[in-house]
């Protein structure tokens, strides 16, 4: 068990020694540094995985009845090994990105320490724990987002500060109550609610339970609290960007997995006005964010409205609360992280070798990144969504679990608006591959100079362009794993 807590404190401490340590005497030091200990942070998670966790482990009480609690389960394993693997991509790519910006081991610290909390989150065993990690990922992340130090970053930090903190009371009035009427804050599959507290208290735990969605909804960007994300996610460094779009915003969805099937119970909130609300918020999400990215023109900030609509693809499919929507939502965990995280490294890679950041100055740029611009291709499939791409199997779910919902208008308009973004979808990101790729007959061929990145930007987007595919050609095993899960916490 003390392997979950090794996995914690090695990331996070090794943040910090980088943070003090005095500046290195060569850049490829400092590299190697950050190499080896994201290596060794990945062989602690890996261990703990693969080592046969029971029960509970207490690391120390805040109070009698506040014990600070980690644990592994099924959950707990989905969440930390896309955490994991991307990190990992996104670490390597930076080794070349980072060349151009400033105060390296200052971002390389706070991103060791980031992915030390995430796993803390990954593998909290209980309300409390969770929370307080939480509030520290807000804290961690948040000098990513500032790292530039310009105007406009600085007021995306607050924003995000803003935001957070927000959304992080909303959730803590809440953990009051359910401290007050559950039986514990040790996350339990099915809930902790009595059926004694759900009967005398049932419309004020129903309140709680919805300010406690909007609250970590905050993080997953879903309306109506989700405007820090476009403004935050773009200023950020692009390896930051990808973490923070494909990793940062699931401690949103993973808080809400936690509150809704493991401290209320979905039995407790089927049928109510909570659910139907959450549903209404997240198809809202999914079509606005899907249409601000039609219309935006800077490609990473067009990236981070589809991460808006494409996380709440996963949020609808956790208020339907039914098997195959809950499949497909923890399949486009998984989906939406790779292919978010390795288009968002795509959009640096271009940054990076071409100085351009609008969609309309992207004309003939496969011709000039063939390799990167076919990943960059076979990624926009999957988040369109077509087969035989992973986004195809964990939207075929979704789709399959709104039409047998049950509920009277959403299970017709929830396949509906899927479908409409979907279309988005394709609108705003394969324009960019057709003008890349075909560029017209004006276009001056004469000009053209080969801007393929480094095999350190190269090999990252590869990798999660690969994990991608593989998971939409062989899902078999990955769902039954998922149905294991889905049928302990229904």
């Amino acid at each position: 068990m003390y392997y979950i807590i090794l996995s914690i404190l090695f990331p996070v401490l090794s943040g910090v020694y980088l943070l003090v340590r005095k500046e290195m005497k060569s850049r490829k030091n400092l590299l190697w540094t950050m190499g080896v200990f994201l290596v060794i942070t990945a062989a602690l998670v890996v261990l703990v995985l693969c080592t046969p966790q029971e029960g509970l482990m207490t690391l120390f009480n805040l109070t009698e009845r506040l014990p600070i609690l980690f644990k592994v389960d099924e959950v707990s394993v989905v969440f930390s090994v896309m955490a994991v693997v991307i990190f990992l991509c996104a670490g390597f790519f930076s080794f070349e990105y980072m060349k151009h910006e400033e105060k390296e081991k200052r971002y390389y610290g706070f991103y060791l320490i980031v992915l030390g909390i995430l796993l803390a989150l990954c593998f909290a065993g209980n309300l409390i724990t969770f929370y307080l990690f939480f509030e520290m990922l807000t804290l961690a992340s948040m000098p990513l987002v500032l790292h530039s130090g310009s105007r406009e970053a600085i007021m995306a930090g607050l924003k995000y500060l803003f935001y957070s903190l927000s959304g992080a009371y909303m959730a803590l009035f809440g953990l009051y109550f359910v401290e007050t009427y559950g039986n514990t804050l040790t996350f339990s599959p099915g809930g902790v609610i009595s059926t004694q507290a759900a009967a005398e208290h049932g419309a004020i735990l129903l309140g709680i339970a919805f300010a406690m969605l909007i609250g970590f909804g905050v993080k997953a960007g879903m309306f109506p609290m989700h405007a820090w994300l476009p403004a935050a996610h773009p200023v950020a460094p692009a390896p930051a960007s990808a973490v923070l779009s494909a990793v940062i915003v699931k401690a949103g969805v993973l808080a809400i997995v936690r509150v809704v099937y493991y401290i209320f119970g979905a039995s407790f909130l089927r049928g109510t006005w909570v659910q139907k609300a959450w549903m209404v918020l997240t198809l809202i999400t999914i079509l606005m964010g899907s249409m601000l990215a039609y219309r935006e023109p800077v490609l990473k900030k067009r990236l981070a409205y589809s991460t808006i609509s494409q996380v709440s693809y996963i949020l609808f499919g956790l208020s339907l609360m039914n098997r195959d929507a809950l499949t497909g939502s923890f399949l486009h965990v998984l989906c939406h992280g790779f292919i978010k995280a390795a288009l968002f490294l795509s959009a640096g890679a271009i940054i990076y070798r071409t100085g351009k950041t609008r969609v309309e100055q992207l004309r003939g740029i496969g011709k000039e990144m063939p390799v990167l611009m076919w990943c960059y291709t076979i990624l926009s499939l999957g988040l369109i969504g077509i087969p035989p791409m992973c986004g195809f199997v964990s939207k075929w779910y979704l789709a399959e679990g709104a039409l047998s919902c049950g509920i009277a208008g959403f299970n017709w308009i929830g396949p509906v608006i899927l479908l409409l973004s979907a279309l988005l979808t394709a609108g705003y990101l394969l324009p960019i591959t057709l003008q890349g790729f075909f560029p017209g007959a004006d276009y001056d061929y004469g000009a053209l100079k080969k801007k393929e990145p480094s095999w350190l930007m190269t090999v990252p987007v590869l990798v999660l362009t690969v994990l991608s595919v593989v998971i939409g050609l062989f899902p078999g095993g990955l769902i039954q794993y998922l149905l294991q899960m889905i049928e302990k916490i229904l």
